[in-house]
C-alpha cells in the first residue's frame, strides 16, 4: 500500500473526523468564550474597580517611560509585565475548562444509563430441575 493511500485510509477513519470536527467547535468555542471575557465579563469588573482596563494593565519592566497601552510600550522597546492580559487568559481557561468538565460529567452519566443490565442466569433444562427435587425429597427422609 502507497504511503498516500495508507494516509487517505487514516484521515477518513470516523474517529479522525469527529477529531476534526471536534477542533473546529472548539475553536470557535474558544473564539466565544474570549469574547465572553473580553467584551462582557471585565469590563464591568474593570468599571467596578475604578474603570481599569484589564487588557491594557501592565507593568514596564525595564526603562522608564510612562505609557498608555501595551502597543506603545512596545513599539518603544520596553518589557512589560502584562498581568490583565494573564487574568484573562486564566478566566478564559477555567471558562473552558468548566464547560469541559461539564460536557465530561454529561457523558459519563450518559454511558452509565446505557449500560445494559447483565442477562439473568438461564433456567436450568427441566431435567435439572425434577433432579434436584428428588435430591430435596431425599434429603427430606
Amino acid at each position: 500500500m502507497s504511503i498516500i493511500a495508507e494516509f487517505r485510509k487514516f484521515a477518513v477513519k470516523g474517529n479522525m473526523v469527529d477529531m476534526a470536527a471536534g477542533i473546529i467547535i472548539g475553536a470557535a468555542f474558544g473564539a466565544i468564550v474570549s469574547s465572553l471575557v473580553d467584551d462582557i465579563i471585565m469590563p464591568p469588573i474593570g468599571l467596578l474597580l475604578g474603570g481599569v482596563d484589564f487588557s491594557q494593565l501592565f507593568v514596564v519592566l525595564n526603562g522608564e517611560g510612562n505609557f498608555n497601552t501595551i502597543a506603545e510600550a512596545r513599539a518603544a522597546g520596553a518589557v512589560t509585565w502584562n498581568i490583565g492580559l494573564f487574568i484573562n487568559a486564566v478566566i478564559k481557561f477555567l471558562i473552558v475548562a468548566w464547560a469541559v468538565f461539564l460536557l465530561v460529567r454529561t457523558m459519563n452519566r450518559l454511558f452509565v444509563k446505557q449500560q445494559v443490565e447483565p442477562a439473568a442466569a438461564p433456567e436450568p433444562p427441566r431435567e435439572v430441575v425434577l433432579l434436584e427435587e428428588i435430591r430435596d425429597l431425599l434429603a427430606k427422609r
